[in-house]
């Protein structure tokens, strides 16, 4: 925990609380402390400054200090870049933030996620539906493989074989990557896995990851979804129930 106060730290809201009357606790994303709870003293109160800055989806940079388990937010800057997503968009980006809620622990840094969650919302504000779609599997594999809970997408889970690419092969929550059965529902060739394998090795950018992304869309969400539900421990996510709702409307 931090004992001293942090200045100029990237952040975004992912949540935020009443706490009292007047003050509101935030879990927030930093760049270099990862998930962080902090109480913002005042920042219902008309005349304060928080009030209209301290958004989901926004850039900021915040300063906070202390060193019980929620900190004291200090100061908060909105730093421009793009406007409020709407509609679907918005939507999902409420869903990556549930997402990070779930399955992020706190104090637990991942500056390379944070980068990939800011290029994610900055495209979900330029409100095209096909660029969202494959930003929301890009950043789904990133935080993945960043909290350790993807396995290797260039061999089978089992027998740590390597793939044949023209093979069918799908992603299992507790079995990881096997060959595709006849009954299996989405299925993905070897050469489109190892190929989003090669996007997030090392240090590839987050848009290589989009681009391995593109040509296997649906038979990678629907995977990812079953993966992603089994980790949250939840059979359909708020975000994802709120979308359907909304739609049946």
């Amino acid at each position: 925990m931090a004992t001293k106060r942090i200045s100029d730290e990237p952040a975004y809201v992912l949540h935020r609380y009443d706490w009292s009357e007047s003050s509101l606790i935030l879990e927030v994303f930093t760049r270099s402390y990862g998930r962080v709870a902090l109480i913002a003293r005042g920042a219902k109160k008309p005349s304060s400054n928080f009030r209209p800055i301290l958004l989901p989806l926004q850039p900021l940079h915040i300063a906070f200090g202390g060193d019980a388990e929620i900190r004291m937010l200090k100061g908060a800057e909105w730093q421009g870049g793009h406007v409020m997503p709407t509609g679907d968009a918005l939507l999902s980006g409420y869903y990556l933030n549930e997402l990070l809620m779930r399955l992020l622990a706190r104090d637990d840094p991942h500056p390379a996620l944070f980068d990939a969650y800011a290029a994610t919302v900055q495209l979900l504000a330029s409100q095209s539906i096909d660029t969202l779609q494959v930003a929301l599997r890009a950043f789904e594999l990133r935080l993945l493989r960043d909290i350790g809970l993807l396995p290797s997408l260039d061999a089978q889970t089992g027998t740590l074989s390597e793939l044949e690419p023209d093979t069918q092969y799908v992603l299992l929550a507790e079995a990881g990557l096997r060959e595709a059965h006849d009954d299996d529902r989405a299925s993905m060739s070897g050469t489109q896995w190892q190929a989003l394998q090669e996007a997030l090795d090392g240090d590839a950018p987050f848009s290589d990851t989009m681009h391995a992304c593109v040509n296997s869309l649906p038979e990678l969400k629907a995977q990812l979804r079953v993966l992603l539900h089994y980790h949250c421990d939840v059979k359909v996510l708020k975000t994802r129930q709120m979308m359907r709702d909304l739609q049946a409307f």
